[in-house]
């Protein structure tokens, strides 16, 4: 699979899961920790793949993208450390759904930056072929990816 394709797949997920989120009442909070708890190991191994394989390609293939990759690092450096206190945080907390509000519109930012910005830059740079061995490694990776957060290196970037 596409490497591009293959991250805007995670993408949906991810957008899926904070749907199911905001769909949840305030009683739900084991439906909502059910899904916290997705999107905390989707996001965790999201980031590692995009940090450990895709972004230094990228950054090689298209140097152009430079300042977007360091950007998002930055993002990923916010939004681990929010995935690493949501998966402590009970549901119930009154301040549980805030900050997953807080975590989805930061994630939708990223994401919108990732697609319109700079993956069209990145796919005319790397092409078909590059792009689909590089999925192969991202895909090989997700498995061994950590399902902590803050073991994404990001988080102490």
């Amino acid at each position: 699979m596409d490497a591009i394709v293959l991250l805007r797949d995670d993408h949906k997920t991810v957008e899926k899961l904070f749907k199911q989120f905001e769909k949840t009442g305030d009683e739900d909070t084991a439906e909502r920790r059910r899904i916290a708890d997705q999107v905390v190991e989707e996001l965790t191994v999201h980031a590692w793949i995009e940090e450990q394989i895709f972004y230094p390609a990228a950054r090689e293939a298209a140097p152009d993208t430079t300042d977007h990759i360091l950007e998002s690092i930055e993002e990923h450096h916010a939004a681990v450390w929010m995935l690493s206190e949501i998966k402590k945080m009970d549901a119930s907390d009154e301040r549980f759904k805030a900050k997953m509000s807080v975590l989805m519109e930061n994630v939708r930012h990223h994401v919108e930056e990732e697609e319109k910005d700079w993956f069209p830059d990145v796919r005319k740079a790397m092409g078909r072929n590059r792009l689909a061995e590089l999925g192969q490694q991202l895909e090989a990776e997700k498995p061994k990816a950590p399902r902590d957060p803050l073991a994404v290196p990001s988080a102490t970037a």
